[in-house]
């Protein structure tokens, strides 16, 4: 079972989290994994160690169908890592779901990933032909391949060298039995926080997940540091030159993150809002009200409210017990959870001319048929406005809309896309004001927008392309011994 927001919306690959020295392990990254749900319900795990034994359980769906049944005793330890799955590459099938969990020759690994390589067919296609096995279909177990590499494994720094040796977008935590990892990409792509909890370390995909469970904030893992936490205390180190490139994904502040997250050094709901504002002064509407797409267009609803004068009212009402339709990854689940995820309540629309604020247009589909909806409420005029500019190209760095047939705005211009959705006019926030909040807007990936891919991307592969030609193989969640690490 796979449940996911809007068809619309672009989800991205996954959040993990993270702890060492931390009595009760398990139960800490559940709450955190609560907390960042949002951004993969496909599947969830956790791999927890006392020292001795390296324990996991995971399985397909949200969290709370996978560990709702589970008894905390089942997975004893002090240190852990967990994971939420939303695929990007792989499907979705149980082998699939992290942390992966393998036995080296110096023991157990454990490996969470939010993000996607650019390089990981070339990689894995190179240990195949030097006979190396795989058991999943995702990019992520290329880096258990070369950490189990003699190459990596009988050299200083294995870790930082095995990282070293990847290309593309990557925000992982790592465990054998007695360390936890943490590690960011050189471009610093996805976000992922350090923070405290009693003596103990916690690491998150974001801040919202160290507040839900009672850690302090201390900093973000930089780009391309690899950040170690053992019983020696915590440790970062650089494994790639300071001053490479950044290229920080600015859809994480259009709609991946939470609105109570720092993310990037600022607070999510505020760039939001500042979006709204902005929208606004770009395309100002005569309008009666503005309703937001909820949740994610909550805050810009606000900041074109506060920009217009025109006042906010809430028309659609979200069912907060389905869960992110884009993220279901087959059509027919995305169109059926995009009726069942919003109600309108005509009363607020009926005779008035409403803008309706959105972070995205994807496909087109499921802004269409909300127009429609309003329309048939009595809505006299619908003005749609879109919190961030129209997405053309295609991300290859943990988005799931491989080609540019798939987006509306990849091959039209904007007055085709507004007649397609049957909105009165359509106005979509500009690439100056995506960029206006941040004083380092150089620092950002906009490729989506732009088509301007700051890593390479000609060894990409979409989400099918290292699928198993294997039959589908149940392997259990049983208790490992761990050898030495």
């Amino acid at each position: 079972m796979t449940m996911t927001t809007a068809a619309e919306h672009p989800g991205e690959a996954c959040g993990v989290f993270g702890v060492y020295g931390v009595d009760a392990a398990a139960p800490v990254i559940y709450r955190g994994l609560f907390s960042l749900q949002h951004r993969g319900q496909e599947g969830a795990g956790i791999v927890v160690s006392n020292g001795e034994e390296v324990r996991s359980a995971k399985g397909l769906g949200l969290l709370t169908e996978v560990f709702g049944r589970r008894s905390s005793d089942e997975l004893e330890g002090t240190l852990g890592i967990g994971h939420v799955r939303y695929s990007t590459t792989g499907s979705t099938r149980i082998q699939n779901v992290q942390p992966l969990v393998v036995e080296c020759v110096d023991g157990i690994w454990a490996v969470a990933h939010n993000g996607n390589l650019v390089n990981a067919s070339r990689l894995r296609r190179m240990y195949q032909e030097a006979g190396a096995i795989f058991q999943t279909s995702t990019d992520s177990e290329v880096l258990v391949h070369l950490l189990a590499d003699p190459m990596f494994r009988s050299r200083p720094q294995r870790v930082a060298r095995a990282l070293s040796e990847l290309q593309g977008a990557f925000s992982f935590i790592l465990m054998t039995k007695n360390c936890v990892m943490a590690a960011r990409d050189p471009g610093g792509f996805r976000p992922l926080s350090i923070g405290r909890l009693g003596d103990g370390v916690v690491f998150a995909s974001e801040t919202c997940a160290l507040k839900q469970v009672g850690a302090s904030f201390v900093r973000d893992v930089a780009p391309g540091e690899l950040v170690i936490a053992d019983e020696t205390g915590l440790h970062g180190s650089a494994f790639a030159p300071a001053d490479a490139p950044r290229s920080q994904c600015v859809f994480e502040m259009v709609y991946f993150s939470r609105p109570d997250s720092i993310v990037f050094g600022r607070n999510v709901h505020q760039v939001r809002v500042q979006y709204g504002m902005r929208l606004a002064e770009e395309h100002p509407a005569e309008a009666d009200i503005v309703v937001p797409v909820p949740d994610s267009g909550n805050s810009a609803a606000l900041g074109f409210s506060r920009g217009s004068g025109i006042p906010l009212d809430y028309g659609f009402i979200r069912n907060h017990y389905v869960g992110r339709t884009f993220i279901m990854p087959e059509a027919d689940d995305r169109s059926s959870g995009v009726d069942m995820k919003l109600s309108l309540i005509p009363e607020v629309v009926a005779g008035k001319r409403v803008v309706v604020l959105d972070d995205s247009i994807v496909r087109g589909t499921t802004a269409r048929r909300r127009v429609t909806t309003l329309r048939k409420a009595g809505a006299s005029e619908v003005h749609v406005r879109i919190s961030c500019p129209p997405t053309a190209w295609p991300c290859r760095y943990g988005v799931d809309f491989p080609t540019r047939e798939e987006l509306i705005a990849g091959m039209r211009d904007i007055d085709t896309i507004r007649q397609y959705i049957d909105a009165d006019t359509l106005g979509y926030l500009s690439m100056e004001g995506l960029l206006s909040p941040f004083d380092n807007a150089g620092d950002f990936c906009t490729a989506c927008f732009s088509g301007t891919y700051p890593v390479d991307i000609s060894g990409a592969v979409g989400k099918r392309a290292l699928e198993l030609r294997t039959p589908e193989l149940n392997f259990g969640s049983a208790d490992r011994e761990a050898a030495g690490a």
